[in-house]
Formats: structure tokens, sequence, C-alpha cells
């Protein structure tokens, strides 16, 4: 965490966010469709009752507004190569036949892969709003002005528009939000001054700065807020009508936030992978690894 006591705590108001134009990458998000229904999805997949697509108008506009931005540009989804118009998809989800177009088109260390298949994959919950949660509402700020998602992960443009915030970005479909900033050439050089409308929408109502526990990405339940609860239902939640949403309502204080157990978990996989060979060579290491600790804690004798 980024506050160095709780024990101590003192608001102060100190804004970490990154100015977008810091930022190493943006996403340009082109659908939110996917063939896995992860246990809280940072894209809320299983809730939507119809995935979006972006047109290829949008996703031409969304390269030519980030001209002169000087980190990485990122294409994300869902599962990106599940959509129907782009070259190098067919709207089937079929690795290995389009590899060779995705290895031309993309260099190798840029391609993310992630089926979900590593056993030991964890989510946190991002359903879970820490204006419900946190009844200190300084504290609440004191969190979100610092949160690991901002620090760590990017800025996106959906069809809605663009939004400093991955996260907020799927926030603002699956909840119906007003959209995001007009999808213009030097959107990215927003401060935080200048995106703090977005943060006041939507990060009260998102638990990414929240230090509550992750869990497996195999399970069949997101957690959720109440408030969440009742926002899900208005909107028709496939997820949440099938059952498998449970309630979080415990209350969140500076004391539980010493407790080391509730530490947010900032990476959910513990290696990179730029294909699927990549994870029979991680299971390798990790059972080794796992055999070489067995052995040398093994009592004598054993």
């Amino acid at each position: 965490m980024f506050l160095n006591s709780y024990a101590s705590y003192k608001y102060t108001r100190v804004v970490l966010m990154r100015p977008l134009y810091e930022m190493k990458l943006i996403q340009i998000e082109i659908t939110n469709a996917c063939v896995l229904r992860c246990a809280n999805c940072t894209r809320f997949v299983g809730h939507h009752r119809k995935p979006f697509f972006m047109d290829v108008e949008t996703f031409t506009n969304a390269l030519d507004s980030l001209e002169g931005f000087p980190g990485h540009i990122g294409i994300m989804g869902g599962e990106p190569t599940l959509h129907p118009q782009l070259p190098w998809t067919t709207g089937l989800h079929k690795w290995e036949q389009y590899k060779p177009i995705l290895s031309e088109t993309f260099d190798k260390e840029r391609i993310a892969y992630n089926d979900h298949s590593q056993p030991d994959g964890v989510h946190q919950p991002l359903l879970v709003a820490a204006e419900d949660v946190i009844k200190d509402k300084k504290l609440m700020w004191e969190l979100i002005d610092n949160c690991w998602v901002q620090m760590r992960w990017s800025a996106s443009i959906t069809p809605k528009g663009a939004f400093f915030c991955e996260v907020a970005a799927a926030a603002d479909h699956l909840f119906d939000g007003p959209g995001g900033y007009p999808v213009e050439k030097g959107w990215w050089k927003k401060t935080p001054k200048e995106f703090a409308d977005q943060v006041q929408r939507y990060c009260p109502k998102c638990s990414a700065a929240i230090p509550i526990p992750s869990y497996s990405d195999k399970a069949k339940h997101d957690l959720v807020s109440k408030s969440n609860f009742e926002r899900l239902k208005r909107v028709m939640s496939p997820k949440y009508f099938a059952g498998n949403a449970t309630l979080y309502d415990k209350e969140i204080t500076v004391k539980d936030l010493e407790n080391e157990k509730l530490a947010t978990k900032q990476n959910y996989r513990t290696f990179v992978a730029h294909g699927p060979e990549d994870y029979p060579e991680y299971l390798r290491r990790k059972k080794a690894n796992s055999g070489s600790t067995a052995a040398a804690t093994a009592p004598s004798g054993a």
C-alpha cells in the first residue's frame, strides 16, 4: 500500500494519480465478448446482456487520437480475437490458426496471452463499492487517490469514449454510464485535475483501491456490495439473476487495513505468457520449485 502507516493515519489528500501522458500504455478495447466467465472479471464479463464490438471507423479514430502519445498502444478485450471485422480475427477463438498473423502484426513480447488456465490465477473483486464499505470518507478518498490500478494499468478507449482508467471504462459500459471523453487528438494529455470528474463518478463505486483479498478466478461467484447489487439488478445482469453474485457487506476501517491478510494483490499472475506454449514451462518451474522447497523443509528422516 502507499500509506506508510495506517496506525498513524491522517488525511492529507495527496493525489498520486498519474497524468495520462505518463502511462506506459493506453488500451483500445475492441470488444468485451469472451469465451470465459471468470469470477470477478475486470471487464465484468457475464454481467452484460449483449457484448459490444467496436466498429472499424471507431477503431481508426481511436488510433488517430493517440498520435504523439509517447507510450505503447494496446488492443484489449474481452477476447480480442472474437471480433469479426479486424484483419487478424474471424469471430473465432482459434489461437493456433491465427498465431502467424498475430506474430507478424505484433511484437511477441507485447502479446499478453491469458486463457485463465493457470490453476492459481486470482482476481480482486471490483464490484465492492468503496462508498458502501468505508464509512470514513477521508480514508476512502486517500485510498482512491493512491489506487494501484491507476498507477500500474491503463487509460482506455471504448465505443463510448475515452477513460482515465480501464476499469472505469468497463463500469461505464456495464451500468449504462454517460460515456467517456470525446476521442479526439490530445485527449491523453489530461492531468489528474482534468479527469477528476471521472474519478468522482466511478471510483467510489469500485473496489480496486480497497485492499481486500483476491479470490480464485475459477470461483463461481462475484463479490458485490449492496449498492452494486441493486445496480446489477437494474441492468438485468445475467450473472446476477443466475445467482452468481455474493453480497460483501463487511465495513473496512483503518484497523482492518493494518491486517496484512487484506493486502491488495497487484499481480493476478505470477508469470508472463506470450502464447499457450508458455504455460507448460510455467507449470514445470512451479512443480520444480515446489519440490525443492518441500525437500528443503522436510524433517529429518522423512
